[in-house]
């Protein structure tokens, strides 16, 4: 009687409704992923590669073996990977990661070579500004120089004053205020690697001094005066662009002719641009071949 009426216990496992899938979608998927990435892939080269290189291309796909490898045939079985005509392929620096070549265009590159330089003026235009305005040395006489830009660089100009001539009287002789003010521009041109072109002015008060010597002669010696001290003073003597005297012919107060602001020197420091025009125009059009077989032999 007892085992009659003993109870029976019955367990029931619920399994997941989706046990049967497994992980096959998985591997689905993947190789979906896998195909989309190759087809993103082709749609980028056939963007970015140029008729040669698709041709290159195209072979392999035909004969992988090699046997049509496109124009050249077998020897040709290097793609090659060649930038556009004028541009530059700019190559890894040793010792760093390689991030791949980056393609550079020649303009791009003077573009780039342009926008340093100039940056480089505007900065050499602060220090000057700031060595007139605030050296010791310079207080008394800082409203005889004048810092500005130009289209050929940077110009620093140092006037006469009324009672305070840069030169000697009708001489090409400094006085010792401009050889201090020259000595310490030169510490500071020196610094960039640009050109520098003098120029020397006079007023129009005509010259008397001795015979067959004028305002020109005068004003380039004065040129030449500025040179040698800017040299003395640290300035090389390779950055010397160009010294020349134009006398009165470019007077900065026009009203007054004799006035002593027309008597100054000019010192630009040149732009790249401006010395590749200088030395076009030095050489001249029809002297520019000839130059070009003389610098070649």
């Amino acid at each position: 009687m007892s085992n009659k009426n003993q109870a029976i216990i019955v367990k029931k496992v619920k399994k997941g409704g989706h046990g049967f899938h497994g992980g096959s979608w998985k591997v689905a998927f993947a190789d979906f992923a896998v195909a989309m990435m190759a087809f993103f892939l082709v749609l980028w080269l056939s963007e970015t590669a140029t008729d040669k290189q698709k041709q290159y291309i195209a072979g392999y796909f035909q004969d992988p073996g090699g046997a049509i490898i496109g124009p050249g045939g077998a020897d040709k079985a290097v793609i090659e990977m060649q930038a556009p005509e004028g541009e530059l392929i700019k190559p890894s620096i040793e010792g760093e990661p390689d991030k791949g070549q980056s393609v550079i265009n020649e303009d791009d590159i003077e573009q780039l070579a342009a926008e340093k330089d100039q940056q480089r003026l505007e900065e050499l235009r602060e220090k000057l500004i700031d060595l007139v305005n605030n050296s010791p040395d310079l207080s008394a006489t800082k409203d005889q120089i004048h810092v500005d830009i130009v289209p050929e660089g940077i110009r620093v100009q140092i006037f006469d004053r009324e009672n305070r001539p840069m030169f000697a009287g009708g001489s090409a002789r400094l006085q010792p205020f401009t050889k201090n003010i020259l000595n310490r521009l030169a510490q500071v041109i020196k610094k960039v690697p640009n050109k520098v072109s003098l120029t020397g002015h006079t007023d129009r008060i005509p010259y008397t001094g001795r015979p067959g010597y004028s305002n020109w002669e005068l004003s380039a010696d004065r040129a030449n005066a500025a040179r040698r001290q800017l040299v003395k003073g640290g300035l090389p003597v390779s950055h010397i662009a160009k010294v020349e005297g134009l006398a009165s012919s470019i007077l900065l107060d026009t009203k007054h002719p004799r006035s002593p602001v027309n008597r100054r020197i000019a010192i630009i420091i040149l732009k790249k641009s401006a010395v590749d025009a200088l030395q076009r125009n030095a050489i001249g059009t029809e002297l520019d071949d000839l130059a070009k077989d003389v610098n070649n032999k």
